[in-house]
């Protein structure tokens, strides 16, 4: 049987895990396209808005693990 600790701990990892990845999701495609507007608007700064761009889809992706490894504390503590 299931205990209502645990049943929320459940339900708080998945809003967690879920949450992180649909805003990562919607945080990479408008890094990915605003970068692409700007490569076509300014083909010469290519190089510059390709290295910002890495950066912050490293930022924006240390989200999600960030979460995860938040809704696992909270599984092993439910």
């Amino acid at each position: 049987m299931i205990t209502t600790a645990q049943a929320i701990a459940l339900l708080g990892s998945g809003l967690a895990a879920g949450g992180a990845a649909i805003g990562a999701g919607i945080g990479d495609g408008l890094l990915m396209g605003r970068t692409m507007e700007g490569i076509a608007r300014q083909p010469e700064a290519k190089s510059f808005l390709q290295g910002t761009m890495f950066v912050y889809f490293g930022l924006v992706e240390a989200m999600p693990i960030i979460a995860l490894v938040l809704a696992f504390i909270m599984l092993g503590r439910g």
